[in-house]
């Protein structure tokens, strides 16, 4: 008959050596944590970063300019429009009230920042589109150089059919609650907000233009029907 034997007990202390390895696993665990949750905010703060707005730098300190264009936001029924006081070329004083009467499409815009500045033509080609005593596209310039720097801005890029609007102070940014420019409103007739879009567009794109007419129900002017686009 043959002796079971048992084996022998466990150790109830470890050796050196498995002390040693202790702390250098848990070390590599910390740090495999660590990476995977670096990974993962680095890929949430890339996808914010997706759609945020970038700074630009102004004259009048940063300002936020969209990334990308966002598409026309179209409001439930019509919401009154704040009481924007402004300038015009000839430095007299304007308020938004002054254009009752006809639809305005307001565009907020700056020489300095360069989507506004790309977008600027499709707005005078938009306007030579309609008569402007029945659609006025109203681009209103927030330079704190003012005036002159506007002119300026137009006679190089040989602007035509735009008038001159400046709000030095920046406040129609505030009073309209845009995030970033260009900003642009559609009001109707009644001086009421009717939509608006942030980011720049192609203004006088078959879309928009159609876009225009329907809501405004309006026709393009006779000159712009002969144009070649």
């Amino acid at each position: 008959m043959t002796e079971k034997t048992n084996p022998p007990p466990a150790a109830t202390n470890a050796g050196p050596s498995t002390k040693r390895r202790l702390p250098l696993i848990g070390a590599i665990g910390l740090t495999v944590v660590a990476a995977a949750i670096l990974v993962y905010e680095l890929i949430a703060i890339s996808g914010e970063r997706a759609i945020a707005p970038v700074v630009a730098t102004s004259d009048a300190g940063p300002a936020p300019v969209p990334l990308s264009s966002q598409p026309f936001s179209f409001l439930d029924k019509p919401v009154a429009v704040p009481e924007l006081k402004f300038a015009d070329g000839s430095e007299q004083l304007r308020t938004l009230a002054d254009f009752k009467g006809r639809p305005v499409l307001l565009n907020i815009w700056a020489t300095w920042c360069l989507p506004c500045r790309k977008e600027m033509p499709s707005l005078d080609r938009l306007q030579a589109k309609f008569d402007p005593a029945k659609f006025l596209v109203l681009t209103l310039s927030i330079d704190r150089a003012g005036i002159p720097a506007v002119k300026k801005f137009y006679a190089d890029l040989g602007l035509k059919n735009l008038g001159i609007y400046v709000d030095q102070s920046s406040a129609a940014l505030h009073q309209l609650g845009l995030i970033g420019i260009p900003g642009t409103l559609l009001i109707n007739p009644d001086g009421m907000e009717i939509g608006r879009k942030l980011g720049p567009a192609e203004w006088d794109s078959p879309e928009i233009v159609a876009l225009v007419r329907e809501h405004f129900g309006l026709e393009e002017s006779k000159a712009s029907k002969g144009a070649t686009p």
